[in-house]
């Protein structure tokens, strides 16, 4: 049975989600407290095969590296934005009073369509809008989408900062998310998980 879990992490409380499935797991945005995820980790006893990331803003990205070193593992990012990890203009960081946050480039490409690391196997959809490179992860047979910052619990990603674009991101959400089942749950990079059809009947910036 494939099981995932939020974990809110760092300043900014981005959630993290750990994909799990006969001990083997995926980690969606380690956003910073390595510590913390790596006690989830190790109390169910998981070996991590992969980092995958939605985007590559700052407080997505704060624990890349620690992941990756504690466990041997490649990282994945779409192409739009393989250079934002190095550059703290670019991922957003050098605009915040946070300090410079900074990662080693992504090992492998997250590119549109269907995509099998180990026993998982899901469809990476292209999302831009709130970035160039924003992608939501579409784990079609077990009903949830793992959306990043495009759609929020009543709310959208923001759109204000370098590379943003408010009518790509409405365009995003409106053809590669609610073409998805109503009864798909969407897991957000912020706050609690929510539903396509919560969000076609409930969302302000779509009633």
């Amino acid at each position: 049975m494939l099981n995932i879990s939020r974990l809110p992490l760092g300043p900014m409380a981005t959630n993290a989600y750990i994909v799990y499935q006969n001990k083997e797991a995926l980690v969606v945005d380690p956003g910073g407290d390595f510590r913390k995820l790596e006690a989830f980790l190790k109390e169910k006893e998981l070996k991590v095969i992969g980092v995958l990331l939605t985007h590559a803003h700052f407080d997505h990205i704060g624990a890349v590296d620690a992941v990756r070193e504690a466990y041997n593992v490649p990282v994945y990012l779409n192409e739009a934005e393989s250079d934002w990890l190095s550059d703290p203009t670019k991922n957003g960081s050098g605009f915040f009073q946070m300090g410079q946050i900074t990662a080693r480039p992504a090992d492998y490409t997250l590119e549109s369509g269907q995509m099998e690391i180990g026993p998982f196997s899901f469809e990476v959809r292209h999302t831009p809008g709130h970035s160039p490179g924003s992608v939501s992860l579409v784990f079609r047979n077990q009903r949830f989408t793992i959306a990043g910052d495009t759609l929020f619990q009543r709310g959208m990603g923001r759109t204000d900062l370098p590379g943003g674009d408010r009518e790509q991101l409405l365009d995003s959400i409106q053809s590669q998310l609610f073409s998805l089942r109503n009864d798909m749950r969407i897991y957000p990079g912020h706050g609690m998980p929510t539903t396509i059809e919560e969000e076609r009947k409930e969302n302000p910036f779509f009633t």
